[in-house]
């Protein structure tokens, strides 16, 4: 199984960025997906997730600023991030679990995608 992040960046306060994952090797739509992220010095963190039956959930600190998506038929996943703030510098990741249900996050990790959030 490979996953690719991408799309992270700097961007000033304020500001919107897009995160989309990559899934090769399977069964994108039959899985939950989520992203996590891992702030310097902080323990990595469950951003938001969206299971296989479409099911979203938030950590507190996003809901209402971010927005998590997935396209099945092109096995990609999204995190659309805006109003971002400083405390959102992080390497964002993405996962795959083992199954629709988001109980089976995290499993398949990929490399991160840098987000820093500076003016």
């Amino acid at each position: 199984v490979q996953l690719q992040a991408s799309g992270g960046g700097l961007v000033q306060p304020g500001g919107s960025l897009r995160l989309s994952c990559a899934a090769l090797g399977v069964a994108f739509s039959a899985k939950a997906v989520g992203w996590y992220r891992q702030a310097p010095g902080k323990q990595r963190e469950l951003v938001a997730y969206m299971t296989s039956d479409g099911i979203t959930n938030y950590a507190d600190f996003v809901k209402g600023r971010f927005s998590i998506s997935r396209d099945n038929a092109k096995n990609t996943a999204a995190l659309q991030m805006n109003s971002l703030t400083p405390e959102d510098t992080a390497v964002y990741y993405c996962n795959v679990g083992r199954a629709g249900s988001h109980l089976s996050l995290p499993y398949y990790w990929g490399k991160g995608t840098l987000v820093t959030v500076s003016s």
